[in-house]
């Protein structure tokens, strides 16, 4: 192992807040009786949809067609009959056609027994190529087409390969649960993805204070044959964003703008890399995962294994339900999840975790005007200055932004976390950067 590393400047470090989560074994949820499955559940284009009204299907069919490079598989999550397509809200507010399938007739998966195909002599083409055809995408932020990133990776001849086992996020314990109930799979994924990439560097990267979980993995490790070293890494936030990753372990800078994939380096998360291993071993389509339910709203929080499509009130009321209503409810960390007032909003495959946060935990307070303590600098890991990043979008002057580093922002929430003023920093950006990439859709389309 590796000696204990981070990024160089900035970062904060969030009270953890996993004690309710972290020590719970990863149950299954109940099935849900109407699976609502959006044919959008990736960055990019929506699937084609395959299915209508009234149409049989099975447990794991292909009922969305990939639409291009930049789109995913969708596969149906249980057996049943379409009840229709509609228009469905996400949980990152954006909107999808869906299939609303009610659950009848027997499953093909779900209780059978499983054989483990033998891959080691399919071809890194062939390896992709599974992987597309069981819609895996990554699972830890943005949801990019795990084809799309890997057959990028392979045409660029990336050398490194970083596994994402930080989750520096408070609350959420889905990776860390996976890392010690499933290393060995998560280890068997890797070797697919180093021969996928044909990469000559593998790190797995984890927190410092995941001890069991680093044990775990560690142990998978030296018995597979895998050339993946684990590395340990400061527990600070974001510690877990790719770009710190990248710059923390291989002290190469990603570009302005730019992505891993500039400096030779492909970062998948660990979840990820076990639907690779569920995709390819099992012949598995990404038809479920695992999410944490946490937060001091929620009365027995834990860490699910969730269908897609199950409505987040069924989550809910798998925990218990609640103690008190909730102050807030978020979809993802605290740090960068979404509000949402809607809890028939499905799981799909970008959701890792549902927070119902009490009005302790979210103490809300007045926002002041901004009294210049550079807080909001001093936090920033990229060593942008929020607040005046801030006040151009607020004065709508986009270019400014532009040229004072907007696209340099990760959106990880560090700037609001330490404002004083408690100014809404992380959302105006996260607004400025949406303006700018619509102005700049717009030209391309008017050229």
């Amino acid at each position: 192992m590796l000696g204990i590393r981070t990024f160089r400047g900035g970062g904060v470090f969030p009270y953890e807040r996993k004690s309710r989560t972290r020590d719970k074994r990863i149950w299954n949820a109940a099935i849900p009786g109407i699976a609502v499955i959006p044919f959008l559940q990736h960055s990019g284009t929506p699937a084609v949809p395959l299915v209508r009204q009234g149409d049989r299907v099975r447990e794991g069919m292909l009922i969305g067609r990939p639409a291009g490079e930049d789109s995913a598989a969708v596969h149906s999550p249980i057996p049943g009959i379409v009840q229709e397509l509609v228009n469905v809200v996400l949980p990152n507010g954006n909107s999808s056609l869906a299939a609303l399938v009610a659950l009848d007739g027997e499953f093909d998966r779900l209780g059978k027994e499983t054989r483990s195909f033998p891959w080691e002599n399919l071809t890194p083409e062939e390896l992709i190529d599974a992987i597309a055809n069981r819609g895996v995408v990554g699972m830890g932020g943005e949801s990019v087409p795990t084809r799309q990133k890997y057959l990028r990776a392979r045409q660029a001849g990336a050398e490194t390969l970083i596994v994402n086992g930080v989750e520096s996020e408070p609350y959420v314990c889905a990776d860390y649960r996976l890392m010690i109930e499933k290393a060995a799979e998560i280890v068997e994924g890797i070797r697919i993805a180093e021969k996928a990439l044909g990469v000559k560097h593998v790190f797995f990267a984890i927190s410092n204070g995941r001890s069991e979980a680093a044990e775990a993995v560690g142990t998978a490790l030296r018995s597979s044959g895998s050339q993946a070293r684990l590395i340990q890494l400061q527990d600070r936030y974001p510690q877990g964003d790719e770009k710190e990753l990248v710059r923390a372990i291989t002290g190469k800078e990603v570009p302005s703008g730019g992505s891993p994939l500039d400096t030779g380096t492909v970062v998948s998360n660990v979840a990820t890399v076990f639907a690779i291993y569920e995709a390819v071993v099992l012949q598995k389509p990404l038809i479920d995962r695992v999410v944490t339910v946490a937060g001091g709203a929620v009365r027995n929080p834990g860490n699910l294994k969730v269908r897609l499509g199950t409505p987040l009130a069924d989550l809910i009321e798998e925990c218990g339900g609640f103690r008190h209503t909730p102050a807030r409810i978020v979809v993802g960390g605290p740090m960068t999840g979404l509000g949402i007032f809607d809890l028939s909003i499905p799981v799909t495959k970008g959701t890792r975790a549902v927070l119902a946060l009490s009005e302790a935990e979210v103490g809300d307070a007045t926002e002041t005007a901004c009294i210049q303590c550079g807080r909001c600098v001093r936090a920033c890991p990229m060593g942008l200055e929020p607040t005046i990043l801030y006040k151009y979008i607020d004065h709508q002057q986009y270019d400014r932004a532009v040229a004072a580093g907007l696209a340099d922002c990760h959106e990880c929430g560090a700037c609001a976390y330490v404002c004083p003023a408690h100014i809404p920093l992380v959302q105006g950006l996260k607004v400025g950067k949406r303006v700018v990439d619509d102005r700049i859709r717009t030209r391309e389309a008017a050229k």
